[in-house]
């Protein structure tokens, strides 16, 4: 026991935690891999079949040289870490992710290098540095084992002449992790019996593997000790010191290098240098960023980031185990100062495969089986899937997602820092790295022209122990210039005209630059690149984020309220945010700003009040204090210009200073107080080391001394400070509750992997699933409902269009998650699509049965007429798809799908769609496996009845995002219920307008009329007629008109409704007043401005949520209109008419003062029922001597006409010529009186009132027409002594109102003023 705690008393410090050792156990023999028959069992349950009866693990198919067979780890030092338990099976699993593998003499066995990551609960991270290699067999046991299995194989598979394909399986191309990568030379024959074993003739070897376990991804320095320790075992003498010494120095007495240092330490061969970023610096990252680069291109990875940015789920695919992680690692080092909040398997092991069913974000990489076919591998779910293919350098993409801000000038500068490296911008090119497989003296692959001369320089560099003579230098470079890579470097860089220094160092210059090996010089170069890289990312953040901190919300007292009501709690202003910011960055930051990441990185910032800033935290936000620093705020810093990045020689200079002066070194190894004779050399075969020296650290060591004092520090000041703050757990459940989904989801657990495991895993899933759907759809009805939530206390009100867009793709996205998640067979790329067709076809079938069947009673049958004149529309799954398939702009099923929700969600039918979709069992059981989401029935309905509760608001979600489509409207004619005046012999025409154009005029055909009954059996006549034109948008104004032709010519008309075929919206546009010659205004044309009509209760039952009558949510505030208060016969007081304007004025001003793509119809604010133009006909009318005894009716305008008749008589006009400005006004009066009565239009006298006021309001020219108005002498025959118009102080306080509209681009609609010449 004391064992153990001498050897983690340090472990926080240490450099490595274990060096672990697996291959096979000779004493319980070969094993068929217990995770290859977990697999079968997955398989065989995927199928649907019995998984008990599955095989347990055999596979007579394929021959025993290709089979998986059960490794184990054979030791592993010291027993255990205090701080970082063992975990054996994970460890196991990820040392050896295939399992044993045998080779013969004939095949290929060069070493492997590749690393892994295992990420605890809390989220922390432990790094695995794996070195693979082959040794012989020398239990007879085993190689007769293998000669059977063998025999038997042949027996099974007489025609194996040569090895057969691994399975039949559709989702074989998963299973590849299983099955041997093997290497092209492995498909020339094996031995004599192409691909057979014969113990008498061939040799066996077996894989065996070497683990360093460490805290931090020193990757270079663990791959370099684990190569040493190698060489050591294979080299015809035996290393200088017994390997026991060698581990014990790095496990005990190598320690973590402090930050902002860097360390030397001692290999079994040559000193071996790491270092360590400085507090201010980007966080350690060893893995080469221009390798990954090299492999995607910079095009490619810039696409990838984003979609990591934006939470997709990833999809790394490579035979490669270290390309995985290698991508995986520099992808999320980019994120800086973000960090992956999610599922995170940079190798996904074969017993792991279900996790692709996830239906959460995810990062992981798959391994490939060479010569597989990515259109084999069936994926669960695509739709949101980001599928990177490294060796073929490619990359799929999903559907319609927003790009990164300036993402051209990113590419640019990117590709400038790599070509100043000799790297090619362009993906694919071979990596100037060294190759991934480590080669060793006497394993020199003929596959590589290069190796080689590296093989010789390497020899080279190891003569002496880095004590390398001039002449040998000669030869050194003499061996680099035969580098056929190298020589493709330097031609790339003469053509670009790029100077690359490291090349040269590595030859003539090695001496003047301390003497440095090539690999070294290779990994100061890797350094560099990596860092100067990583800067240019970073730099991007400090930039769009620069002034994050104005927008955190700071509501809580203490930490502990906070952590109790965090879901409650609204932490960043997100309209604020995004107002704030260039209009080309809102697309990607709209998405950006709704991600876990971001919500994390929020989290940690509020918290930094209360406890120690979490490290990336602190360093991004110094950068920024810096930025302002020198900025002082500056206009840039909110302009969408591109800023390059400012630091990059400085942030390599800082690498390369610590890499040239060493500031620590560690202790050398030295000979162990050990038993002699054990562990005997042994040339090829890796000794069994002493346990019992490698279990215990030193207890003399000077830093190991130094960090247990400064631990016990620690351990009194948590003492001291427990009582202050909350408890830690409690914190930690708070923190995780506070994630979308728990812990576990985050990372999957190797250990277990037993069924019940994975039917946890997958309930965990479901609830993950729920809990989204609920937090969703929350967030969309508070950011619709506007001011009201806010005064119920939900955060910010006023959502745009572009975050009400940003929410519903990412529903379409939860969506399409729900419908992958435990789907049987995969079919097209959406999951809910494909689940429509298969309705779809089934409903289609029963229609044609009931169809040749007499009696028929179809459960969608078509409702009453709900309203007068307008023919209710079905409600129907299917029509609604069949309005999506008939679209031809969407061409993908994912498209369709997404078009198909948004269109559901407009109709406020999702709820009711899906519950029918669902209704269908049969149908569900035969596309989804018993445990996923859509047949858990409880969670199923609470998830339909989240998505019932968005019927409460109003989207167009589908009208606003579809604006070329064609669209059939319905216009019906409603006359007013006098029989008489409701028919008409004149030729009716109409002319719809919307927010994205106009119908055009259409003629009504005479025989579209039609006699309906009321509830009360009167009968009325309406005319109904059908349209088809491109999508109008929501609808502002109709243009209603006749040709005044026939004996009933008068046509009194009460409404038109107008409906929009697809998604049901109906618009009402109120008219109540004649069109004819001779009666009323004498108007044969009018112009309709039209409002949302609500669905009534008859309509509304179908969709199953309706909010009672007295309790609707209000939309705007709506004041009575003062027109519609008995029409003429009602007197507003003088107060009501100057309330109206000034609620009028205040409605136009306030619509200016939204982004412009959030504004709404002006129209209705001019025109409409409060609008401005209805508050000053008010006006007018007070005191208006209208009514005259046996006389016609006299309207405002003709008073106009007569104040015009009079300033145009030549004796006035000369006196107000002698005012220039009052002459000026009254020509534009006079001209704009003459243009609207010689309008071809017959727009009657209260139509020429409105477009006056519309086009004195546009061109600013109302508050100079006023004053004429007043002082013409018309006006005393005209007006009563008490009229508003007659008092100056209420015309200079109308004035006045009107003024603030100066201020404001007033545009008019089309149908306003068409045929107005000025």
């Amino acid at each position: 026991m004391s064992g153990t705690n001498a050897a983690s008393g340090a472990a926080p410090c240490r450099f490595a935690h274990y060096f672990v050792i697996c291959g096979i156990d000779t004493e319980t023999g070969l094993e068929p891999d217990e995770l290859a028959a977990l697999y079968q069992w997955l398989e065989a349950d995927r199928q649907g079949k019995d998984p008990d009866t599955a095989a347990t693990g055999e596979n007579f198919e394929q021959s025993p040289l290709k089979r998986t067979f059960k490794s184990k780890v054979l030791a592993h030092y010291p027993e255990n870490v205090e701080w970082n338990p063992f975990d054996q099976d994970a460890v196991n699993m990820l040392c050896m992710p295939k399992g044993l593998s045998f080779r013969t003499q004939a095949d290929s066995r060069e070493p492997q290098f590749h690393s892994f990551l295992i990420t605890r609960e809390d989220g922390s991270r432990t790094y695995g540095f794996v070195h693979t290699f082959y040794e012989e067999v020398t239990s007879p046991q085993i190689c007769s084992a293998m000669q059977t299995l063998y025999q038997m194989y042949q027996a099974e598979n007489p025609s194996s002449a040569s090895p057969s394909s691994s399975s039949s399986s559709s989702m074989d191309s998963l299973a590849s992790s299983l099955d041997e990568a093997d290497s092209p030379s492995s498909s020339s024959c094996r031995s004599a019996a192409c691909g057979g074993y014969d113990a008498s003739r061939d040799t066996l070897f077996v894989s065996k593997a070497l683990c360093l376990i460490t805290p931090m991804p020193f990757m270079h320095a663990c791959r370099r000790f684990l190569s040493q320790v190698h060489r050591a075992v294979t080299a015809a003498s035996p290393p200088p010191l017994p390997l026991e010494s060698y581990v014990h120095n790095i496990l005990y007495e190598v320690p973590l290098p402090p930050p902002g240092r860097s360390l030397k330490f001692h290999g079994v061969y040559e000193p071996i240098v790491c270092q360590r970023p400085g507090p201010g610096e980007l966080p350690l990252a060893d893995f080469p960023l221009g390798q990954t680069f090299t492999l995607l291109g910079v095009e490619n990875l810039v696409h990838l980031f984003n979609c990591t940015l934006l939470e997709m789920q990833i999809l790394l695919y490579s035979q490669d185990y270290q390309r995985l992680m290698t991508v995986a690692e520099g992808i999320t080092t980019l994120l800086f100062p973000f960090q992956w909040q999610h599922v995170y398997v940079p190798i996904l092991p074969a017993s792991l495969l279900h996790f692709l069913d996830a239906p959460v974000p995810y990062l992981m990489g798959l391994q490939s089986k060479e010569g597989t076919d990515r259109s084999k591998l069936e994926l669960p779910q695509e739709a949101n899937l980001c599928f990177v293919d490294i060796d073929n350098h490619c990359i799929e993409l999903p559907e319609d997602f927003p790009q990164f801000p300036n993402k051209p000038e990113l590419i640019q500068e990117l590709s400038e820092v790599l070509l100043r490296y000799g790297i090619s911008p362009v993906g694919g090119a071979p990596p100037t790295s060294v190759p991934t497989s480590t080669t060793t003296p006497g394993s020199v692959s003929t596959r590589h022209p290069g190796l080689k001369s590296q093989q010789a320089l390497r020899e080279l560099e190891d003569d002496g122990r880095n004590g390398n003579l001039g002449g040998e230098q000669l030869a050194v470079l003499e061996l680099l210039q035969g580098n056929a890579t190298l020589e493709r470097l330097q031609a790339l860089a003469k053509r670009t005209g790029v100077r690359v220094e490291a090349l040269r160092g590595v030859g003539g210059e090695g001496e003047a630059q301390g003497g440095r090996t090539a690999v070294e010089e290779e990994e100061l170069r890797n350094a560099k690149l990596n860092v100067q890289l990583r800067e240019v990312f970073a730099s991007r953040f400090t930039m769009m984020f620069a002034d994050y901190e104005a927008f955190v919300i700071h509501s809580a007292p203490d930490l502990e309220s906070w952590l109790t009501n965090r879901e409650q709690m609204h932490n960043f202003d997100k309209a604020s945010f995004l107002s704030d910011q260039p209009e080309p960055y809102l697309p990607f930051l709209s998405h950006f700003i709704e991600t876990q990441m971001f919500a994390t990185f929020i989290d940690n910032k509020i918290m930094s009040q209360w406890e120690e800033k979490e490290p990336l935290l602190r360093v991004f936000d110094g950068r920024i204090d810096k930025a302002r620093l020198y900025n002082v705020r500056a206009p840039s810093l909110r302009s969408s210009n591109y800023q390059r990045c400012t630091i990059l020689k400085e942030s390599a200079q800082a690498i390369e200073q610590r890499l040239l002066k060493i500031d620590h070194t560690a202790i050398h190894p030295h000979l162990l107080d050990m038993k002699i004779g054990q562990g005997k050399y042994e040339q090829g075969f890796f000794p069994k080391l002493q346990s019992d020296v490698l279990s215990v650290g030193p207890t003399n060591n000077k830093w190991s001394n130094r960090t247990a004092t400064a631990q016990r520090r620690k351990d009194r000041h948590r003492q001291q400070t427990e009582h202050l703050t909350l408890d830690n757990d409690l914190k930690e459940k708070y923190m995780q509750e506070a994630r979308i989904l728990g812990k576990n989801l985050r990372q999957p657990k190797l250990s277990d992997l037993s069924p019940a495991v994975i039917a946890q895993t997958n309930w965990k899933f479901v609830e993950g699933l729920l809990k989204e759907c609920r937090m969703k759809t929350k967030r969309m009805l508070v950011e619709k409902m506007g001011r009201e939530a806010v005064e119920l206390g939900h955060g910010e009100a006023n959502i745009t269009g572009l975050e009400e867009n940003t929410l519903i793709a990412s529903l379409c996205d939860l969506l399409e998650r729900i419908w992958s998640h435990g789907l049987q067979v995969k079919q097209g790329k959406s999951a809910l699509w494909s689940h429509l067709l298969h309705y779809q076809a089934r409903e289609e079938k029963l229609e044609q049965q009931q169809a040749e069947s007499p009696v028929s009673s179809g459960p969608e049958r078509r409702k009453s007429e709900s309203s007068i004149g307008m023919p209710s529309l079905r409600a129907s799954v299917i029509q609604d798809m069949r309005h999506i398939q008939s679209m031809g702009e969407i061409k993908t099923d994912v498209g369709r799908a997404r078009a198909w929700i948004r269109l559901s969600l407009e109709k406020k039918l999702l709820s009711q769609h899906l519950k029918r979709l669902l209704s269908r069992q049969a149908l569900t059981k035969k596309l989804y496996k018993r445990y996923a989401f859509l047949r858990c029935e409880e969670e199923k309905e609470q998830f339909l009845f989240h998505l019932l509760s968005l019927n409460t608001v109003d989207y167009f979600c589908f009208t606003s995002v579809f604006t070329t489509i064609m669209i059939p409207y319905r216009a019906v004619i409603i006359p007013i219920k006098k029989l008489s005046n409701a028919m008409t012999t004149s030729n009716p025409w109409v002319c719809v307008s919307g927010e994205l154009g106009d119908s055009g005029v259409r003629q009504i055909t005479k025989n579209v009329l039609e006699m309906t009954f009321d509830s009360a059996f009167r009968p009325h006549t309406h005319i109904d007629a059908m349209f088809k034109c491109q999508n109008l948008g929501k609808l502002t104004t109709v243009q209603l008109g006749h040709d005044n032709s026939g004996l009933l010519a008068k046509w009194l008309v009460d409404c038109v409704m107008v409906r929009n075929e697809i998604t049901g919206h109906t618009y009402k546009f109120p008219c109540g007043r004649w069109l004819g010659k001779g009666v009323d205004d004498g108007s044969l044309e009018r112009v309709l401005i039209g409002e949302l009509a609500l669905p009534n209760a008859d309509e509304d039952s179908g969709r199953g949520c309706r909010t009672p009558d007295m309790q609707h949510s209000p939309g705007q505030t709506r004041r009575v209109s003062i027109t519609s208060m008995g029409g003429r016969g009602y007197k507003p007081t003088s107060a009501q008419i100057q309330e109206a304007i000034g609620e009028a004025v205040n409605s136009i001003c306030k619509h200016f003062h939204k982004p412009e793509k959030e504004r709404g119809s002006l129209t209705i604010l001019l025109c409409g029922e409060v609008g401005l133009v209805g508050a000053l006909e008010q006006f007018f009318h007070n005191g208006f001597k209208s009514a005259r005894l046996f006389q016609k009716t006299v309207f405002v305008w003709d008073f106009v006409e007569k104040a015009v008749a009079y300033m145009e008589s030549a004796d006035q006009m000369g006196d107000m010529q002698e005012t220039a400005p009052l002459g000026l006004t009254c020509v534009s009066l006079c001209h704009y009186v003459s243009a609207i009565n010689s309008s071809p239009r017959n727009i009657g006298k209260d139509g020429k009132f409105q477009l006056l006021v519309c086009l004195g309001a546009r061109d600013r020219l109302l508050i100079q027409w006023l004053p004429l108005l007043v002082e013409c002498p018309v006006i005393q025959r005209m007006y009563e002594e008490s009229a508003l118009l007659r008092d100056r102080t209420t015309v200079n306080d109308l004035i006045a109102v009107l003024q603030t509209l100066h201020d404001f681009p007033i545009t008019l609609e089309a149908s306003l003023v068409k045929g107005i010449d000025l």
